[in-house]
C-alpha cells in the first residue's frame, strides 16, 4: 500500500515515515503545499496523511483539489490545530479521519490500517477472493489454508490487483504504485515482468490468476 505524508515538521515526518515503513508500506512525503499538489497531481495513493498548517498554504485546500480531480485516496488529517471548525470542514470535504497532535505512533498505525480496510477491502480485516485469504496486518497469504511465501513486491502487486479486481491495471499504474517515485529511473518494465512471472507460479494452486492484456497491463481473474 502506498502512503503520502504531507508534513512540514522534519522530526514528525521522520517518525511517521519510519513507523509506516516498518509496516511495509511504500511511503512518500511532501513538506509544502506546493510539493503536495505536485504529488497528488502526478501519482495515486491509498492513503494521505495531511497536516493542515503548511508553510505555503492551507492543507484543507488539498482536500478540495482531491475532490476536484475526482481522486479516491483515503485521507487522515494530522494536525496540531484541534479546532472543531477544522474537523468539521475537513470531514465535510471528504477526509476519512482526524488525528490531533500529539499522538502515539501505534494509534497512527491503527488509523491507517482502518482507512485502508474501509477504502480498499470493504472494511474486512481479512481479504478473501476465491480460495485465497490475505491478512493485511501480518502480510500473510494463504491458498486453501496453506501459507505461501511472497516477497514484498509480489505481495504488493497481488494486493493492488485485488483492490482493483474489477479493473484492467496498466503496466505504468502498477509500476508507479508498487515502486513509487523510483519508477522514473526505469527505462523498461522488465522488473514487473519478472515479479509477475514469479507471482503467477506461486498462485498456481489458487482459484485466482493474473491475466496479461497484451501491450496494456494485467487483470485479476477468478476461476
Amino acid at each position: 500500500m502506498k502512503i503520502l505524508i504531507i508534513e512540514d515538521e522534519p522530526q514528525m515526518l521522520d517518525n511517521m515515515r519510519r513507523t509506516l515503513e516498518q509496516e511495509q508500506y511504500l511511503v512518500e512525503s511532501a513538506a509544502t503545499y506546493t510539493e503536495a499538489l505536485d504529488k497528488i497531481g502526478a501519482y495515486a495513493y491509498d492513503c494521505i496523511l495531511l497536516d493542515v498548517m503548511l508553510p505555503d498554504g492551507n492543507g484543507l485546500k488539498i482536500l478540495k483539489e482531491l475532490k476536484a480531480q475526482q481522486k479516491e485516496e483515503g485521507v487522515i488529517i494530522v494536525s496540531a490545530n484541534d479546532s472543531l471548525d477544522d474537523r468539521i470542514e475537513g470531514l465535510n470535504l471528504g477526509a476519512d479521519d482526524y488525528l490531533p497532535k500529539p499522538f502515539h505512533m501505534a494509534e497512527l498505525r491503527a488509523r491507517v490500517q482502518a482507512v485502508l480496510r474501509r477504502r480498499n477491502f470493504e472494511g474486512n480485516r481479512n481479504i478473501q477472493l476465491g480460495n485465497v485469504t490475505i491478512n493485511p496486518e501480518t502480510r500473510q497469504v494463504f491458498i486453501a489454508d496453506e501459507d505461501i511465501n511472497l516477497n514484498r513486491k509480489e505481495y504488493d502487486i497481488l494486493t493492488y490487483l485485488i483492490a482493483n479486481k474489477t479493473r484492467l491495471v496498466t503496466k505504468a499504474a502498477l509500476a508507479e504504485h508498487v515502486w513509487g517515485d523510483h519508477i522514473d529511473q526505469a527505462d523498461s518494465f522488465d522488473f514487473i515482468y519478472s515479479q509477475i512471472k514469479n507471482l503467477r507460479k506461486k498462485l498456481e494452486p489458487a482459484s485466482i490468476n493474473v491475466q496479461a492484456v497484451y501491450g496494456v497491463g494485467y487483470k485479476l481473474e477468478v476461476d
